[in-house]
């Protein structure tokens, strides 16, 4: 059926009016995934930061396409020389969409609430290390650490970080209200999210696209279809199909990096996998380059840690447990299992690296002697169930956020991995004093990961998208998962 509704869409191009460019101040992406909330501090779905990030909320720094930190909310900022104080001078005139003054008040109060006993926040950590923020001014504000966080511009940047207005905090979730170029317009749960430019806007001016229209398509043969209809203006599409004759006249293609670790997750609690030799077996069993070109069509870079290759810290670990069937069937035996072991697979719905690389996976891990059995499951479903419940025994997902391999050391975290060692040269590496010394903790971190198998390590995720020519401005690699859109325009 997915065949044929591909081959549907590339015979109906011909014919198909290009009509998503007829306003050059509006644009419309396709995504596969919608967002399960708008409040992005909250959420572990990507689908909230490709949405809002940047667009409705602001935080006091923000991130290029090469992950180089600019000023955001704050338009300045200097660090104390022992790496402890950061005073941050704030943007002066700047609103929310509501129409109320943003000043220190509102940094105070949101990274207040982050730190919170009953916050929400994914990294909360990341804000219980403040040990004091104080407001001097309407403009000023000073933080000051508990120990050093050499990356705190960095992670100011991101998503969890976003500067929300106190009045508004409690109905983010469904009615968003930030600082960004674009202000909440409406949301037709299953199909769309629509964004407006903000009257605001302190530059709105300066902004080309006035209308933003988020679908959500969750079929890639479907994508195909609303690209080549002119229903939607970017889109990531099947990878076997980024070649396709019909989209070279209207269309370019943009290869680049993310920082999505794609893993088999494995519930070390479970009590077979908390044996070392077990998941020793599952980690011979997998042949990386076999899961990219199957699933993936020859994308991704294989990993063997959970860290992204392109960072300057990456150690290729690939070679840890070499891809060895036989070698996967005798330890199992040694670990008391000669006859097999039986596990589940749950699998999100993401077509590519999740469904078929989980058919993929499920058939290397039989090959090995495990017996699989494959749930497919929507997102609330995984969310629930794999995430907050940790009721699984492995999965596939891919971990977005950037250089976060200190999740490991999150009591709770839902692979159930808890190892003290690791857990010491995480919190060293956060507060390190020098960037060689930062390097040689992340090295060690990735070094215990893989020699312990706490995961399959399987690709780093791709970033592939195609997008209709005139549209400038979209990002080729994402360091984090945002959809700029202020810096898009189109030409001709």
């Amino acid at each position: 059926m997915k065949r044929l509704l591909i081959a549907a869409a590339l015979a109906g191009a011909v014919l198909a009016p290009l009509s998503a460019q007829a306003a050059n101040d509006s644009v419309t992406f396709a995504q596969r995934l919608e967002p399960p909330g708008l409040d992005p501090r909250t959420g572990a779905a990507a689908a909230i930061s490709l949405t809002t990030l940047y667009n409705v909320y602001e935080g006091l720094t923000r991130m290029d396409e090469k992950g180089m930190v600019h000023p955001g909310l704050a338009e300045s900022w200097t660090i104390s020389d022992d790496g402890l104080t950061y005073t941050f001078k704030l943007r002066e005139g700047v609103k929310f969409h509501d129409g109320a003054d943003f000043d220190s008040s509102d940094v105070k109060y949101t990274f207040e609430a982050n730190a919170a006993e009953d916050s929400q926040n994914k990294r909360k950590d990341r804000f219980e290390v403040m040990e004091s923020i104080e407001t001097p001014d309407a403009n000023t504000v000073v933080i000051k650490l508990k120990e050093r966080r050499p990356a705190l511009l960095e992670q100011l940047a991101e998503s969890t970080a976003v500067i929300v207005d106190p009045a508004t905090d409690a109905t983010n979730a469904t009615n968003p209200v930030g600082t960004g170029p674009y202000k909440f317009d409406s949301w037709t749960k299953g199909d769309s999210l629509k964004l407006t430019l903000a009257d605001t806007y302190r530059d709105k001016d300066s902004i080309a696209i006035k209308n933003v229209t988020f679908r959500f398509i969750g079929d890639g043969s479907a994508r195909l279809a609303a690209l080549l209809a002119g229903d939607v203006d970017s889109a990531d599409i099947p990878n076997e199909l980024v070649g396709s004759d019909s989209l070279k006249a209207d269309f370019n293609v943009l290869v680049g990096n993310t920082n999505g670790e794609t893993i088999l997750s494995t519930n070390n609690a479970n009590e077979a996998l908390s044996k070392l030799k077990v998941r020793q077996a599952i980690a011979h069993a997998i042949n990386r380059q076999e899961i990219i070109d199957g699933a993936m069509f020859g994308y991704g870079t294989p990993i063997g840690s959970h860290f992204a290759p392109h960072h300057p810290d990456y150690i290729d670990l690939t070679g840890t447990y070499p891809y060895d069937p036989e070698l996967s069937k005798k330890l199992l035996a040694e670990a008391g299992y000669p006859n097999g072991l039986e596990l589940s697979l749950k699998l999100p719905p993401v077509d590519d690296y999740a469904r078929q690389g989980g058919q993929i996976v499920a058939a290397q891990l039989e090959k090995a002697g495990f017996k699989i059995n494959i749930e497919n499951v929507d997102w609330p479903k995984w969310l629930d169930e794999v995430y907050k419940k940790k009721n699984y025994d492995l999965s596939i997902v891919s971990h977005v956020e950037p250089n976060d391999i200190g999740i490991y050391a999150r009591e709770g975290y839902y692979f159930n991995y808890n190892n003290p060692k690791f857990n010491e040269i995480i919190a060293a590496s956060e507060s390190a004093a020098s960037p060689t010394e930062r390097t040689e903790l992340l090295q060690a971190a990735q070094k215990i990961l893989a020699e312990e198998a706490v995961n399959g390590y399987l690709f780093q995720l791709p970033r592939v998208i195609v997008v209709r020519k005139g549209l400038n401005g979209v990002w080729k690699d994402i360091p984090f998962f945002v959809t700029d859109v202020a810096n898009m325009s189109w030409s001709n």
